[in-house]
Formats: C-alpha cells, sequence, structure tokens
C-alpha cells in the first residue's frame, strides 16, 4: 500500500505492480465477493457524513487580509491512488492469495467541512467505508489503518499535515458486509499567504497498513515488574 505521506507525484514501477496484483485479486474474488455483499447491511441506512455541509467554501470569519471565509475555498478530499483499498489474510504482513483473504475493505464515500478562524482553517473529514468478508473470512475484528494528509500541490508537493487513525471493525458473521466510517473534526493549519494558494490544497485520504506498523512500534514497551529478592519481606528476628 502507498505511504500517504510519500509525494503525490505518481506511482512507482513497484506501486503499478502492486496495484496490477491487487486488481488481479479483486476480479478473481468478483464472485465471492458479490455473494458476501448480499449478506446484510443497507445503502439507504443514514451516515455521519450525511450531517456534512455541501458547500464548498469555508465559514467562519472575516481575515487580517479582508477576505470573508465564504470567500475561501475549502480543499477537496480524494482517495490516494493505490490506497483504496485494503485485504487482509491470514498471514499478517503478508500479501493473502486469492482464496486465503478473509477480509475485504473499500472506501465509498468522503466528506468535508471548513471553518477559519484567526487566519487558521480548520477541517472535519469523514470517511465512509466497508468491510466484506472473502473466502477464508468469518466472524472477528478487523483493525482498519486510515491515514489523512493534507498536501500543497504543484511542481514540488508539499505535506502540511498527516494524520492517522485506526478503525475497530466487528463483523458478526461468516459472510457480511460491515460499514464504517471515520470522522476527524480537528485537522487544522494556518492559511497559505498568499492566500489564493489554498486553492491548491487537497486532502488526500486511504488506507495505509504500513503506518499502522509504525504506531505499534511507537507503542512503548511495558516495563517488567521489579523483581524481589527472595525474603526481602520476611521479617527478621
Amino acid at each position: 500500500m502507498i505511504r500517504l505521506s510519500e509525494r503525490a507525484t505518481g506511482n512507482t514501477a513497484k506501486e503499478n505492480g502492486k496495484n496490477m496484483r491487487v486488481a488481479g485479486k479483486i476480479a478473481l474474488l468478483g464472485l465471492s465477493l458479490g455473494l458476501a455483499g448480499c449478506g446484510s447491511g443497507s445503502s439507504n441506512v443514514s451516515s455521519a457524513l450525511d450531517l456534512f455541509s455541501t458547500s464548498s467554501k469555508a465559514s467562519g470569519d472575516t481575515q487580517a487580509d479582508g477576505a470573508s471565509a465564504p470567500d475561501i475555498e475549502c480543499p477537496g478530499v480524494s482517495v490516494r491512488t493505490g490506497a483504496a483499498t485494503l485485504m487482509v489474510g491470514s498471514k499478517p504482513g503478508e500479501d493473502p492469495a486469492a482464496m486465503d483473504l478473509r477480509y475485504q475493505a473499500t472506501i465509498v464515500r468522503t466528506a468535508r467541512e471548513c471553518h477559519v478562524n484567526s487566519g487558521i482553517m480548520t477541517m472535519k473529514v469523514g470517511v465512509e467505508g466497508r468491510v466484506i468478508t472473502g473466502p477464508a473470512g468469518g466472524a472477528g475484528t478487523v483493525d482498519v489503518p486510515i491515514r489523512l494528509a493534507v498536501v500543497q500541490e504543484g511542481a514540488n508537493p508539499k505535506t502540511i499535515l498527516s494524520r492517522f487513525a485506526s478503525v475497530h471493525v466487528v463483523v458478526e458473521g461468516a459472510v457480511d458486509r460491515v460499514p464504517f466510517v471515520h470522522v476527524d473534526p480537528e485537522i487544522s493549519f494556518p492559511l497559505p499567504q498568499p492566500l489564493s494558494n489554498i486553492d491548491a490544497y487537497i486532502v488526500y485520504v486511504g488506507f495505509d497498513p504500513a503506518g499502522a506498523q509504525q504506531e505499534r512500534r511507537k507503542k512503548p514497551a511495558s516495563k517488567p515488574k521489579p523483581r524481589t529478592a527472595p525474603g526481602t519481606n520476611q521479617r527478621q528476628s
């Protein structure tokens, strides 16, 4: 999978090859996943993303340069190429074979809102997706790793900020389709200067299993309890 903190200037040959392998697996599993998708759930179920504003402009106060918030564009959201699908197999850390796929997660919708205050833009970004059981799947849990990155596009793309989140999804049946939603309401960054540069800003979202491994490494190991020497708690005569 592609790391979302990398520059957004096209895929490398290695990434293209991996994307082709993923596409082949999806084609082979089309029938199985189609049956799984019919197991449960409904496309008519309301989502937290339905509550997002549909305006493409930011709300908020008047800026120091006289521009009002309604005149400031809210950066769009795009799913990073190669990071729209997550496949989880029976062997952690390995790309699953076609019939060894336990779960497949996909991103189906995104939404965003923007608010400007004192030269700071705060975005609320939502990601909606679903987890489908594969041929080797069944009841269980899936930690879906999601990366959100604000990037200023151009000749030399610049990552403004990057945030990681893990969404815990519970799969209850052997054949199931489970929706999930992740909303980050606090994506904040200073407005660029000149202000017109905000038109080059974009929020990339996608699955980031490599980021999940890094987050696990960051967690400090639990300290072992101090060992008590034999006889130290015994009362001396």
